[in-house]
């Protein structure tokens, strides 16, 4: 690879499987929608250029079938293994540990469509975690 090239890998190490910091994730971490996705997040204690880990995930109350959820999260996956480096690359690096990714929607949406909503959703999570940014939007945690 060729230096300054990108990467547009999704390897095993970046996907989030345990159980603990699943549950950490969605207990202590922040979270915001934009329709049909919703995003929930675990902020880092410094900046980082590595990738978080992510879980992709899609309600078995919206979609019966198992063929439609996996479908949502092949969608899920390569839109966000196509677009991952706008974290990465980010000016200071990114301040995001974990991530899960969730299609909320009921009905069947393009691939277009769940790309620019991710889209939308990493921008707005790099403007969510910058250093001293209170963001208004994000819902955080009741305990």
């Amino acid at each position: 690879m060729t230096p300054g090239a990108r990467s547009y890998v999704f390897p095993k190490e970046e996907h989030l499987c345990r159980k603990k910091l699943i549950d950490e994730l969605f207990g202590r971490g922040s979270s915001f929608g934009l329709y049909p996705l919703r995003i929930v997040w675990l902020p880092l204690p410094a900046p980082s250029t590595e990738p978080p880990q992510v879980l992709v995930s899609v309600s078995k109350r919206n979609f019966k079938r198992a063929v439609d959820r996996n479908y949502f999260k092949r969608l899920m996956r390569e839109a966000y293994r196509l677009n991952k480096y706008r974290l990465l690359e980010a000016p200071g690096g990114h301040m995001v540990a974990q991530m899960a990714i969730i299609y909320t929607g009921k009905e069947k949406k393009p691939f277009s469509v769940v790309e620019n909503k991710l889209i939308s959703g990493l921008e707005r999570l790099l403007r969510a975690t910058e250093p001293g940014a209170a963001s208004p939007n994000a819902t955080s945690p009741t305990a």
